[in-house]
C-alpha cells in the first residue's frame, strides 16, 4: 500500500471515528453533551485534527444525520422486503411504519439529528443527498400498490409527516409510546386505503 493510500485509509478511520463518538456521547447525554472539545479527548485527537474534519459540531451533527439516513433506509428497506406469511400490501405498509417509529424509538438522538437540529441538510430538492432520498424512497415503494390516484410520491409525504409527528409526540412524553401499534393500524387503514372507483 502507498504511503498516500495508507493516509487515505487513515483520515476515513479517523473521521468515521469522530462520528461514531459524536453519536455515542449524544445517545448517553443528549447533543448539548457534544463539543469538540469532549470529542477530542473522547478520540484522544488534539481539536486541531478534528477541525480537519469537520468546520465544527454543526458539520458533525449534518455528518451523523446522513449516516442515520443510510441505516434508516437500511430498515424500512428489510421491513419491506423481508416477506412473511400472509403478506398483503397493507400488511408491509405497517411493518415498514413500525420499523420507522422503531428506529425513531431506539435512536433518540440520532433522530434528531436527522429531522430536529439545523443541519443545513436540503429536503426534497436536487442536492438532497443520497442516503435521504433512499429512506424516501422506501416509503414510495411501500405505498406504490396503494396510493392510487393520488402518487406514491404525495402518499409518502402524507405518511412519513404523519409517522414523524407519532415518533416526536411519543418521544416527548406527549402520547403514550406503548399505543404505537394502534395508531399505525389507524394509519394504515384510513389513510392508506387502497382507493376504490367513484360509482356515479
Amino acid at each position: 500500500m502507498s504511503i498516500a493510500a495508507r493516509r487515505a485509509r487513515e483520515r476515513a478511520q479517523r473521521h468515521q471515528l469522530i462520528i461514531s463518538a459524536a453519536r455515542e456521547l449524544a445517545e448517553s447525554e443528549g447533543w448539548e453533551a457534544v463539543t469538540t472539545r469532549r470529542l477530542s479527548e473522547r478520540v484522544e485527537y488534539s481539536q486541531p485534527v478534528l477541525y480537519s474534519h469537520f468546520k465544527g459540531k454543526d458539520a458533525i451533527v449534518r455528518a451523523v444525520a446522513i449516516e442515520g439516513f443510510a441505516e434508516l433506509a437500511g430498515e424500512l428497506r428489510a421491513a419491506r422486503t423481508t416477506p412473511e406469511p400472509g403478506d398483503t400490501a397493507m400488511e408491509v405498509l405497517r411493518r415498514v411504519a413500525m420499523a420507522y417509529l422503531g428506529f425513531a424509538r431506539t435512536r433518540g438522538a440520532l433522530y434528531e439529528a436527522m429531522f430536529v437540529m439545523p443541519t443545513a441538510i436540503p429536503f426534497a430538492s436536487e442536492e438532497t443527498p443520497e442516503e435521504l432520498r433512499a429512506a424516501f424512497g422506501e416509503f414510495v415503494l411501500a405505498l406504490e400498490p396503494v396510493a392510487g390516484e393520488h402518487g406514491s410520491d404525495t402518499f409518502a409525504e402524507v405518511v412519513w409527516a404523519a409517522l414523524h409527528g407519532l415518533a416526536t409526540l411519543a418521544h416527548d412524553g406527549r402520547i403514550p409510546p406503548e399505543r404505537q401499534q394502534a395508531r399505525v393500524d389507524l394509519l394504515v387503514d384510513h389513510l392508506a386505503r387502497p382507493t376504490t372507483p367513484s360509482t356515479p
